[in-house]
């Protein structure tokens, strides 16, 4: 018997969060529960030892990563980025590649635009892709829906936040449990 090829492993998985900056986080819509998603998959990500990576969008236009994520974030740099597809920033998929990522968990904004840029490209280049759909955001809910739904159409798992955590944790009973099951309390 063997798991599901698509179940996610934290052994080959990592946490890719898009643009989460000061000038645009204001007009998402849910706002609050994004933050609070992406938090909680960030914290989720540190207790379980998946890397983490995080891109910034023209910072100069758009500002830097938000204060509350950054913090979290603190010892990590962002990857800086003219393109909207994280294809475009830097050598990430190649560092993603390097370091024997397979699954990457994506969120992040705008689902319309860099995040499903971003997930077409990592598919394109035989990575698997879970979004976390209560992670991501745009301005216009047609534009969110649409982004979903044609990243699923690709081939992308769309899931949630507390649904990776817990297939990445895949066990009950441990400290790392406890530790998870209280951040999405």
């Amino acid at each position: 018997m063997k798991t599901h090829s698509k179940t996610l492993d934290r052994g080959k998985s990592a946490l890719l969060i898009i643009d989460v900056q000061e000038r645009i986080i204001g007009v998402m819509r849910k706002g609050k529960s994004l933050q609070e998603n992406i938090l909680k998959l960030v914290k989720g990500a540190k207790v379980l030892n998946v890397p983490i990576y995080f891109t910034e969008q023209y910072p100069k236009g758009l500002g830097p990563t938000i204060p509350e994520l950054k913090d979290e974030l603190n010892e990590l740099e962002a990857v800086q980025k003219m393109s909207f597809s994280c294809f475009g920033a830097g050598e990430l998929f190649k560092v993603l590649r390097d370091k024997g990522v397979k699954q990457v968990v994506v969120c992040g904004i705008e689902s319309h635009v860099c995040v499903q840029q971003t997930v077409l490209d990592l598919l394109a280049n035989d990575f698997q892709i879970n979004v976390a759909a209560d992670a991501v955001s745009s301005r216009r809910k047609v534009d969110y829906d649409i982004a979903l739904a044609r990243m699923r159409s690709h081939g992308a798992e769309v899931t949630t936040t507390e649904s990776i955590l817990f297939e990445l944790l895949k066990v009950c009973g441990t400290d790392e449990f406890k530790a998870v099951s209280k951040l999405v309390k």
